[in-house]
C-alpha cells in the first residue's frame, strides 16, 4: 500500500523551479550530453576491442539492451510520478525510505560526484593539451587547477538556469556529433578500409562467456547518464510524457552513434594489435587514429570534441544532482538548505554550488593521494550504476504489480521488460564485484583485494552508514516514508 500523503499523480509537486521551460528536443540534448558520447566512445572502444576484437560492436549492442529496458522502467515510473527526485522518490515509494535513501539518493549522488571529478580532470587535460605548452599539459598541478576552474565556470552556468544550460548544450553536443560523423565518414572512405560486416554484431563470436561479460560491462558505462534528463521533469512541458519519450529517444541515438563510430574505426584500423587492439592507445582511440586519418588540424577538432564532451557532461551532472537533492530536501530527507530555489534563476542554487564544491574538493584530494587512486575510483562507478538501475527496475515492477494484468502493454512495459533489465543490471553488479576482487583489477590493491572493489563496495557500505545517520537526523521521513511534497515557497538564496 502507498504511504499516506503520497497519492499517485501525473502532475509534479511544485518546488519553485521554472515550469514548462524545457521541450522534447532540449530534454533529448540534455540526456545525450550527460553521457558525453565523444568522450565515452573514445576512452571505452579500445578496451572493448582488446576484449572482444572485431566483435566489439556486438558488445555495444548487447550492453544497450539492459539500458533500454531500464529506460522503459524510468518512462513508466515518471509517467506516474513526475518528480525531479526520480529514483529516490520511486524507490522510496516501492521499498521504503531506507532503500530509497541508499539506492536512489546516496548511490546516485556518489557516482555522480565521482564522475564529475573525472570529467573535470579529462576536460582540463584535453584543454591544456590543445592550448598550453607540454610542460603545463603534463603537469598534474596544472591539470588540477584547470579542472577546478572548469568546475567554477560550469557551476555558474548551471546556477543561472536550465534554459541557459540547454542552449549551451546544443552547441556542445552539436560539435561532438559533427566530429564523430566526420571521423566515421573519413574512416569508411579511406582506401584500404575493410567493408563492415553484420557478423561483427554476433554476440556468440567471443571466446567464452568471461570475455563477453567483461566487454558488455564496459559498455554499460558508456550509456550511463541519460537518466539525468528525467531530473528536469518538473521544468519540462508535459512532464508526465515528454521526459519518458526523451529517455528512450536519447538511448536509441546513443546506440546509433556508438555503432557507427565502432564500425568505422574497426573498418579503418582493424581490431588487431596494430589497430584498435593496441594496448598503448586503448585509453583514447580517437586521439590515436584521428591524426593519420584526418590530418593534424582536423584531429585537433576531434580532440576539442572530446574535451567539449567532458565539459557538457559535467554541466548536466550539476543540473541533475542539484535537482535530485532539491527533491530529497522537499521530502524531508535532507537539510532545508538543499531546497532553496534562487528567486530569480529558479534553480536549486545551494545544491548546484554544493556539488560543484564537493567535486572540486574530491578531485583535489584524490589527485593528491594518487592519480591511480582517482582512476580506480572512476572504475568503481560501474558498481553503483548497476546497483541503482537494478533497484529502480525492480521498483517499477513492484509499484505496478497490481496493474500488470490490465493489458498486454502494461504486462510488458511495466512488468516483464523492467524486470529483465533489473535482473541484467544486478547480474552485472554481481559479476563486476567478483571481477573487481582481483588485485590486478585496476591500479591499486590493499590486502590482496582490488582497490576498485574496495572503493565500489566500500562506498555502498559508507552509504549504509550515512543512511543510519540520516535516519537519526530526519526521523519523520524515515518513520513515515513521506514522498508527497507541498508546494515550496521560493526562498532567498
Amino acid at each position: 500500500m502507498d504511504p499516506p500523503d503520497s497519492p499517485d499523480t501525473g502532475t509534479p509537486h511544485r518546488k519553485g523551479l521554472r515550469n514548462d521551460s524545457v521541450g522534447l528536443l532540449a530534454s533529448v540534448v540534455l540526456g545525450l550530453s550527460s553521457v558525453a558520447p565523444a568522450y565515452s566512445i573514445a576512452v571505452t572502444l579500445g578496451f572493448v576491442t582488446l576484449v572482444g576484437g572485431r566483435f566489439a560492436p556486438a558488445a555495444l549492442l548487447v550492453g544497450f539492451v539492459p539500458i533500454l529496458l531500464t529506460a522503459f522502467a524510468f518512462r513508466e515510473l515518471n509517467r506516474r510520478m513526475p518528480d525531479c527526485g526520480t529514483t529516490f522518490v520511486w524507490n522510496t515509494r516501492a521499498f521504503g525510505p531506507h532503500v530509497g535513501w541508499l539506492s536512489g539518493g546516496w548511490a546516485v549522488q556518489f557516482a555522480t560526484v565521482l564522475a564529475m571529478a573525472s570529467l573535470a580532470q579529462v576536460g582540463a587535460a584535453y584543454l591544456l593539451d590543445l592550448v598550453a605548452p607540454d610542460s603545463l599539459a603534463g603537469s598534474p598541478l596544472a591539470v588540477t587547477v584547470t579542472a577546478v576552474l572548469l568546475l567554477v565556470v560550469v557551476t555558474g552556468v548551471a546556477r543561472r538556469g536550465i534554459h541557459l544550460a540547454a542552449e549551451v548544450q546544443y552547441v556542445l553536443l552539436g560539435l561532438q556529433l559533427l566530429a564523430l560523423i566526420a571521423f566515421g565518414v573519413a574512416a569508411f572512405a579511406r582506401d584500404g578500409a575493410v567493408t563492415p560486416s553484420v557478423a561483427w554484431l554476433n554476440p556468440f563470436g567471443f571466446d567464452g562467456f568471461g570475455p563477453f561479460a567483461e566487454a558488455v560491462l564496459l559498455c554499460l558505462f558508456i550509456y550511463w547518464g541519460w537518466d539525468a534528463l528525467i531530473t528536469v521533469n518538473e521544468e519540462t512541458t508535459d512532464s508526465a510524457r515528454i521526459p519518458g519519450q526523451a529517455a528512450v529517444i536519447s538511448t536509441l541515438v546513443l546506440l546509433g552513434t556508438y555503432l557507427f563510430t565502432a564500425f568505422a574505426a574497426i573498418s579503418y584500423a582493424g581490431s588487431g594489435p596494430d589497430g584498435l587492439g593496441d594496448e598503448e592507445t586503448a585509453a583514447d582511440v580517437l586521439a590515436a587514429l584521428a591524426p593519420g586519418l584526418l590530418g593534424d588540424t582536423l584531429a585537433k577538432v576531434v580532440q576539442l570534441a572530446v574535451c567539449v564532451s567532458a565539459v557538457a557532461a559535467l554541466l548536466t551532472c550539476l543540473v541533475s544532482s542539484s535537482r535530485a537533492t532539491l527533491s530529497m530536501s522537499a521530502h524531508g530527507a535532507l537539510p532545508p538548505a538543499f531546497g532553496r530555489v534562487h528567486p530569480r534563476f529558479r534553480t536549486p542554487a545551494f545544491g548546484t554550488v554544493f556539488f560543484g564544491a564537493v567535486a572540486a574538493a574530491l578531485l583535489t584530494l584524490l589527485t593528491a593521494v594518487s592519480e591511480d587512486f582517482l582512476g580506480d575510483a572512476i572504475l568503481s562507478i560501474g558498481l553503483l550504476i548497476a546497483f541503482y538501475y537494478g533497484i529502480t527496475g525492480l521498483a517499477c515492477v513492484w509499484h505496478f504489480r497490481h496493474e500488470l494484468g490490465a493489458s498486454t502493454r502494461d504486462l510488458f512495459l511495466k512488468g516483464v521488460l523492467p524486470l529483465l533489465g533489473a535482473l541484467a543490471m544486478l547480474a552485472a553488479f554481481a559479476r563486476s564485484a567478483y571481477d573487481m576482487l582481483d588485485p590486478a583489477y585496476g591500479s591499486t590493491a590493499i590486502g590482496g583485494v582490488g582497490g576498485v572493489f574496495l572503493l565500489g563496495v566500500g562506498s555502498l557500505l559508507v552509504g549504509a552508514l550515512a543512511t543510519a545517520v540520516a535516519r537519526a537526523r530526519f526521523p519523520r521521513f524515515f518513520r513515515e516514508g513521506r514522498t508527497a511534497v507541498a508546494d515550496l515557497t521560493v526562498q532567498e538564496d
